[in-house]
């Protein structure tokens, strides 16, 4: 845990980072606790018909293969990001989800899978998951734990990349919790 350094602090979420074995940018990790049960929030973050309702940096998702229940190939999309300078990327991520410990485990990474949409960049999730384990001590709140590392790739300023990750990643708490009182 030495590595890691605080990137973003917020009310609702905590963002660390350290440099990523898998490619030259950094691995995030983000945590807060969630007032709700640990399936109503997996249920927010995977793909699905939730998804698109809060994450406003999701413009689209398509669910392009299904497996089984809880594992599928999908495409989405992402909002232009930092006035712009960070344009709408498309990513094409395989997706499972499945019980851990107490909680449950949502997890992917992207695929080399069709052919880039016209005005996208294609970018890349290396393994990427979310946790979500419910307080022993009140379980009607979660622990939510997310680990990113995503490539957004195309010629980009290492320092707009670090500031939009760290952003997202402290608002996604805060849509999260928003959608879930709703």
């Amino acid at each position: 845990d030495g590595e890691w350094r605080v990137a973003k602090k917020t009310k609702d979420a905590t963002v660390w980072r350290k440099p990523s074995e898998e490619f030259s940018g950094y691995l995030y990790k983000a945590q807060g606790v969630v007032e709700d049960v640990t399936n109503r929030i997996v249920d927010h973050i995977r793909p699905g018909p939730y998804r698109l309702d809060w994450d406003s940096l999701m413009t689209s998702m398509d669910i392009m293969e299904t497996f089984e229940q809880n594992c599928c190939v999908m495409r989405y999309t992402t909002a232009g990001q930092l006035w712009n300078i960070i344009a709408p990327r498309e990513f094409v991520d395989f997706s499972y989800t499945t019980s851990y410990e107490d909680g449950l485990l949502t997890c992917g990474m992207s695929l080399d899978y069709g052919e880039v949409r016209p005005n996208f960049i294609r970018g890349f999730n290396h393994p990427c998951g979310w946790f979500c384990i419910p307080l022993k001590d009140s379980p009607s709140h979660s622990l939510l734990t997310g680990y990113i590392q995503t490539e957004l790739r195309g010629m980009l300023p290492q320092s707009a990349v670090d500031t939009a990750m760290s952003s997202t990643l402290a608002n996604f708490y805060s849509d999260l919790k928003k959608a879930l009182k709703t």
